[in-house]
């Protein structure tokens, strides 16, 4: 599974990039997200930082631990995480258009084990609302972005 969106900020890409790469940010501001707990690293995400995030999906609670595996400063990061036999990978890149900063994520799914393999198969089902929660997530940051 593979899932692309962006949103245009109204904001410089040093300001979005470090709205979109606080983890204390993501916890106060995106409704989707119940609780972050920081595991390594800074707050401000940096190689390595690992954290366990909480949040609602398809009305259920679920929490995952995720990590930075890449970061370039105000131009990209890497998030990864396990779950479920699943090794999922999220990457963010940050591009100035005139005054403003386009935000793209790229969501990637590869199954791990053959009853990931076969759960898959479901998650095309599932796409769409993976999508549109992904999408939310990243027009509230946007909206902070904006706000200040």
């Amino acid at each position: 599974m593979k899932i692309q969106s962006s949103v245009d900020v109204d904001a410089a890409p040093e300001k979005v990039f470090a709205v979109f790469s606080d983890l204390d940010v993501f916890a106060a501001e995106v409704p989707g997200i119940t609780k972050v707990e920081i595991l390594a690293g800074p707050v401000q995400m940096q190689a390595g930082t690992k954290w366990r995030e909480t949040r609602i999906m398809f009305g259920k609670e679920a929490t995952e631990e995720m990590w930075v595996t890449a970061i370039e400063q105000d131009a990209s990061y890497v998030v990864e995480a396990e779950s479920h036999g699943t090794h999922y990978r999220s990457e963010y890149l940050f591009t100035p258009v005139g005054s403003s900063t386009r935000v793209q994520m790229t969501f990637e799914g590869r199954p791990l084990t053959f009853g990931a393999s076969v759960g898959s198969l479901l998650m095309v089902f599932f796409a769409g609302a993976t999508k549109k929660a992904l999408l939310k997530d990243m027009l509230e940051l946007k909206r902070v972005c904006e706000a200040a």
